[in-house]
């Protein structure tokens, strides 16, 4: 390997541990209001929402654990799904159902994060009925998004064996890749 200084180190394996990268909606104002109210994170960040209302934007496992475990701390959790079913697990969708705390908005997107400059906060999700095309302001204090993740794993593209969406590929039960001596563990082959 070539460090940044030129220095070249030598060794017998390597471990890539790169990790995945939380994907994003895209929007201007997502990028504006992140660390202002909007997470990537809900055991990262969850406890800054204690009873507030909070919405999580997708709709597989992720999204729906994510939604519940926000229900520990805030008031109320709304889980925006641009379809009319979740591709979460049966189980983790009923945990969802029958939670007080917890409702869906489905067949919708997140058009616009809302808020205010001063002090940068979040207040509200601007959302679009995908099936009628009407607008709507879900006031939220806090937005979650949960639409997957991108493993980093670039560097490594035909280097190493990988799926269609660019996760390192290892040998059941093992971190061993494609390459001998390299292997790999964690998010980006997870």
């Amino acid at each position: 390997l070539t460090g940044d200084t030129g220095a070249v180190y030598q060794g017998e394996s390597v471990i890539i541990c790169t990790g995945a990268s939380a994907r994003w909606l895209g929007l201007p104002s997502e990028t504006r209001f992140q660390g202002f109210g909007v997470s990537a994170c809900a055991t990262c960040d969850g406890f800054f929402f204690r009873d507030k209302a909070v919405a999580v934007i997708g709709g597989g496992n992720t999204a729906v654990e994510e939604a519940l475990f926000l229900t520990r701390f805030a008031r109320s959790v709304t889980l925006i799904h641009r379809r009319d079913q979740l591709r979460a697990e049966k189980i983790l969708q009923e945990r969802l159902f029958r939670h007080p705390k917890a409702q869906v908005l489905w067949n919708h997107v997140v058009q616009e994060i809302i808020g205010t400059d001063a002090p940068p906060a979040v207040t509200g999700v601007g959302v679009r009925d995908v099936k009628s095309g009407a607008t709507s302001l879900l006031p939220v204090e806090g937005v979650f998004v949960a639409i997957g993740h991108t493993p980093n794993t670039a560097l490594f593209r035909g280097q190493l064996d990988m799926d269609a969406e660019g996760y390192i590929l290892t040998r059941p039960d093992s971190t061993r890749t494609s390459v001998p001596g390299v292997f790999a563990a964690g998010d980006v082959q997870d």
